[in-house]
């Protein structure tokens, strides 16, 4: 089944690790949205998709910015953009930080589709609610 897609659903994946940050876009696009990729978290930071952005899949561990410091920034600008977290490394600390600072999920690598399609769904919904 495809998603309901619209002008503002776009979604972000943010990860230092090209393979699966390319991969990842492809099954997000796969699935009937509109997917933009980035390197690093100052990348997206400086891009005007952060503003076009209606869900972020964050890797947990990067250069820079980590995952989770990015929430944290993306926070104290208050910009409500819904997140799905993932990662290759099982860290409960890293895992209760990021839920406590709202985290749509927090997946590990390899990622399954459905899972990453429902976060998807749930961050939409989400993002949608706070328009309304």
């Amino acid at each position: 089944m495809k998603g309901r897609t619209s002008k503002s659903d776009l979604i972000t994946v943010v990860d230092d690790d090209e393979a699966m940050r390319e991969s990842t876009c492809l099954l997000i696009r796969s699935f009937g949205f509109e997917a933009e990729a980035f390197a690093s978290a100052q990348e997206f930071l400086a891009s005007p998709e952060r503003n076009r952005t209606a869900c972020l899949i964050l890797d947990v561990r990067m250069p820079g910015l980590s995952g989770v410091e990015l929430q944290q920034q993306l926070a104290k600008e208050d910009a409500k953009i819904p997140i799905i977290f993932i990662t290759a490394y099982a860290n409960n600390d890293k895992e209760r930080e990021a839920k406590a600072g709202g985290a749509v999920a927090f997946l590990r690598k390899p990622i399954k589709d459905d899972a990453l399609l429902s976060a998807v769904r749930t961050a939409l919904d989400q993002n949608q609610r706070r328009e309304n």
